[in-house]
């Protein structure tokens, strides 16, 4: 299937006639941008929870934190993480983790609170509500690295004069994957839901900011599963020098989000594992899944099963749309998950940045749809399980942040992951049909009959 064929009149002709794609002829603009990027990405105030989600206020007869079991209730969060960040100490003793990088993986745990002496009850009203009256700051409370695995570097030693794979680091590996299995059953022990959400973040991403997104997240969509946030090196302060970093660092990880990968298919406690990438972040899991999915055809072996994929998110993807075609399309990657959503939005400026700077014709986070071949839209039709979304929202900042940061498109994010619907009215998720595309506005979800939480119709 060509999923992104592009339409061969998508020229430079085409691009002048549009001013708002015309990203490489306004270098000084796009310039000013990038020296505010890294601010605008973070946001000038402290981190807080998101906004109720339009889809808690349209059916206010619905309780989503109604079976939350008694273990998950409260307003401290607790994410699991894995992460090749090189660990730090605090002038007080306490862990932290910088941009450095680590030949080792990590895992680890993270307690997020929500709001300051809110109690559950508290918490779960001001979780439903429009206006709150009460600020809900978002703060890592705790951080406890549980193992860490040796090198990834294969090491040798001689044996008989020969080199040979030396047997210590394979008896540490092993020792490490006896306990992210112990963790892993430890925590989906209390889940009816034995299932894991995993979290890989973009760009000028801190540690601490991927553990709220993660934390936010799962909170929304009932503190079902385990929340898990792979967190790679990125964050590297600098402007251009900052971005290009940050992007070989995301190469750097790919290996390590593969063996991730592989200790959690490789769990019996885990079911199904489910994948939000943002950013760049959607770069390092498409390709570690690609190369997992290479590795799966040649020994004759069934991706989706292997892994327990189930659904793959895309958000703001910083995706080459060529490179997606040639890398994604072309080795079937796209079919593999259980269900494929891609979030797109034409005011995304931070994408637009990455489109000029890289002279991409178009980039997966700002994909026209006018700009797919007619062959592309076709074959897309053919594929339910695979969602162009494309979101006309009120933006923050940069824009680059939606998938969270507003009501409508968290929403969205709900139906699919806690509820797993597919795209339409008729799945219970409404989204407005437009040729191979769906579209996504402010005021999304309306229902035309009532809706239930915790499963698809």
């Amino acid at each position: 299937m060509g999923i992104v064929p592009v339409n061969d009149r998508w020229d430079n002709a085409r691009m002048k006639s549009h001013p708002g794609k015309t990203e490489w002829r306004r270098p000084a603009w796009m310039l000013a941008l990038l020296v505010l990027l890294p601010a605008l990405l973070v946001g000038c105030s402290g981190p807080k929870l998101a906004d109720t989600p339009n889809l808690f206020i349209v059916t206010p007869e619905v309780d989503p934190f109604a079976e939350v079991p008694p273990a998950h209730q409260g307003n401290v969060v607790e994410v699991a993480y894995f992460t090749d960040r090189v660990p730090e100490e605090r002038p007080d003793g306490s862990l932290r983790y910088g941009y450095g990088r680590s030949n080792s993986l990590a895992l680890g745990l993270c307690n997020v609170s929500i709001g300051r002496d809110v109690s559950w009850e508290e918490l779960v009203e001001l979780s439903r509500s429009r206006r709150r009256n009460t600020k809900l700051p978002l703060r890592v409370i705790g951080i406890e690295e549980i193992v860490r695995a040796p090198s990834s570097i294969p090491a040798f030693v001689e044996e008989d004069g020969h080199p040979v794979p030396d047997p210590e680091q394979a008896r540490k590996m092993k020792e490490v994957g006896a306990a992210v299995s112990e963790l892993l059953t430890d925590r989906l022990r209390e889940s009816r839901r034995k299932e894991v959400f995993l979290f890989v973040h973009g760009f000028n991403n801190t540690f601490e900011e991927s553990m709220y997104r993660m934390a936010q997240l799962w909170h929304f969509i009932g503190r079902e599963g385990l929340p898990i946030a792979y967190t790679w090196p990125a964050g590297a302060p600098g402007l251009l020098r900052g971005y290009t970093r940050d992007r070989e660092s995301g190469e750097f990880t790919v290996y390590h989000l593969r063996e991730t990968l592989r200790f959690l298919a490789g769990s019996e406690a885990v079911e199904r594992i489910h994948i939000v990438a943002h950013s760049r972040g959607c770069d390092v899991a498409m390709s570690a899944l690609r190369e997992l999915h290479l590795q799966c055809i040649a020994a004759g072996l069934n991706t989706r099963e292997t892994l327990k994929l189930g659904t793959v998110i895309l958000a703001a993807a910083d995706l080459d749309i060529d490179v997606v075609g040639m890398r994604i399309a072309a080795d079937g990657l796209h079919l593999v998950p259980e269900n494929l959503t891609m979030y797109l939005s034409e005011d995304d400026e931070a994408i637009g940045i990455a489109s000029w700077l890289f002279r991409s014709v178009s980039r997966l986070g700002q994909l026209d749809p006018n700009a797919l071949s007619p062959e592309g839209q076709r074959s897309i039709k053919l594929f339910p399980e695979i969602q162009f979304v494309q979101v006309d929202v009120r933006k923050k900042g940069l824009g680059h942040g939606y998938f969270i940061d507003n009501p409508a498109v968290l929403s969205d994010l709900i139906l699919v992951l806690r509820d797993g619907r597919r795209a339409g009215a008729e799945h219970g998720r409404p989204l407005e049909p437009i040729g191979a595309f769906w579209h996504l506005d402010r005021d999304y979800p309306q229902f035309d009959e009532p809706v239930k939480a915790g499963g698809a119709r």
